[in-house]
């Protein structure tokens, strides 16, 4: 899978993350640390250890503890995916990916992290494997439009033109919002800032986008109350 995505970056992207004071955009520095004698032992971890240099939300309030390979099964929620997930949310790519789970209440749950955003920069790009409703990619306290524009196997590639904001500090934020569908489970990985505009999506991207909309749409699995 990182081969496919060394391919992808250097198609699409030629991906500068690393000149960025952005941190964990992968989310592979994760060393969960559990919460003993917390309701959810042992699948509650502290956020800092699980997500570091992102800070957590529910409707505005950051939390403390998010779960590991433990889903909500209604209630909005952030999730670290790890390895060894037996609830139907194995990692993107590498060892861990997010869920952002939105639901049909007003709190909605979000990751953000503040950093610079690095001169020359045209778009951001991410790997996604969308939910039933919408995400909102925020830079700052403005919602940035993304497209898909490819894909592999068990994700799609987003891109969202955020040149506007080249060489300024600000806050990147993904929200998963409400959905009257279900549950509204967006899990993202590899997130990159890239010197190349957001390339057209193939006819060929979007029939496998297509393909992956509906098994998602299909799937169920136990998740956490």
């Amino acid at each position: 899978m990182k081969l496919q995505i060394v391919i992808l970056a250097a198609a699409f992207s030629c991906s500068v993350s690393g000149q960025s004071t952005f941190q964990n955009l992968d989310f592979e520095q994760a060393n969960p640390v559990i919460v003993v004698g917390s309701p959810y032992y042992p699948y509650d971890v502290t956020a800092a250890s699980a997500l570091p240099y992102w800070t957590v939300t529910i409707g505005g309030v950051q939390q403390s503890q998010i779960t590991e390979n433990d889903p909500s099964t209604g209630a909005p929620w952030v999730m670290l995916c790890g390895p060894d997930s037996s609830f139907g949310f194995p990692p993107i790519d590498g060892n861990y990916s997010v869920l952002l789970q939105g639901s049909g209440v007003s709190s909605v749950p979000s990751i953000s992290q503040t950093g610079l955003i690095p001169a020359g920069t045209q778009s951001l790009l991410f790997e996604g494997k969308p939910g039933l409703g919408a995400l909102d990619v925020l830079i700052g306290t403005q919602i940035v439009s993304f497209s898909a524009i490819g894909g592999g196997a068990n994700y799609t590639l987003y891109g969202a033109d955020i040149s506007a904001w080249a060489g300024d500090t600000e806050q990147l934020t993904f929200t998963a919002l409400e959905s009257d569908s279900g549950m509204n489970n967006w899990e993202i990985d590899d997130i990159s800032f890239s010197p190349n505009a957001v390339p057209e999506p193939s006819p060929l991207a979007l029939t496998g986008i297509g393909g992956l909309l509906f098994a998602l749409w299909r799937r169920f699995a136990p998740k956490r109350p």
